[in-house]
């Protein structure tokens, strides 16, 4: 395994502690997991750093073995393997998305569709829980229509705010997604 969705988010909103608070949520789910001698990092941008340059260079691939992408550009396309039945958390439980109870298919990204920073939407670099917007993406890349930014595993819509529940009100619970750089 070298990615997957977060079983549960930290807690406290979008206050993940900064990119280093969110990469050791990460690495705290992946080793309790039985994950253990790699490094986990957030997909999450943040001022001056793009998610797409945090995560190696792939391939990636999930609790099963299925391979997510083969590489960054492969990531960043409508060719990767991100579906509902892929995106899975580090014990090999599938996201509930669209159409479940509850619906928890919003993942924190502060990106843009290319994996580079939605600049004003990481909820202050990932240190607050109140006001403020995060860019989420689709973990099931199913939304209420069609369009590509319903569909984008990481950069569908901006959060109602940075609390927990202005997260869990949006459709997510502060989940992130998680890669060990290769």
């Amino acid at each position: 395994m070298t990615f997957f969705v977060t079983s549960a988010g930290p807690g406290d909103g979008a206050n993940l502690g900064g990119l280093a608070g969110a990469d050791a949520h990460c690495q705290k789910l992946a080793e309790a997991a039985g994950s253990t001698g790699k490094t986990w990092k957030a997909y999450l941008s943040a001022e001056g750093v793009n998610a797409r340059d945090r995560i190696g260079a792939g391939p990636w691939q999930n609790f099963n073995g299925d391979v997510i992408a083969t590489d960054v550009a492969n990531l960043h396309s409508d060719a990767n393997n991100l579906t509902k039945q892929t995106a899975l958390s580090e014990t090999g439980a599938i996201t509930k998305g669209r159409g479940d109870q509850p619906n928890q298919h919003d993942i924190l990204t502060g990106s843009n569709a290319d994996g580079t920073l939605a600049t004003g939407m990481t909820c202050g670099d990932w240190t607050l829980n109140g006001e403020g917007s995060a860019m989420l993406g689709h973990s099931d890349r199913s939304g209420p229509d069609s369009l590509a930014t319903a569909t984008s595993w990481n950069a569908a819509h901006p959060s109602r705010g940075c609390s927990q529940d202005n997260l869990v009100s949006t459709g997510g619970a502060g989940l992130l997604y998680c890669f060990a750089p290769m």
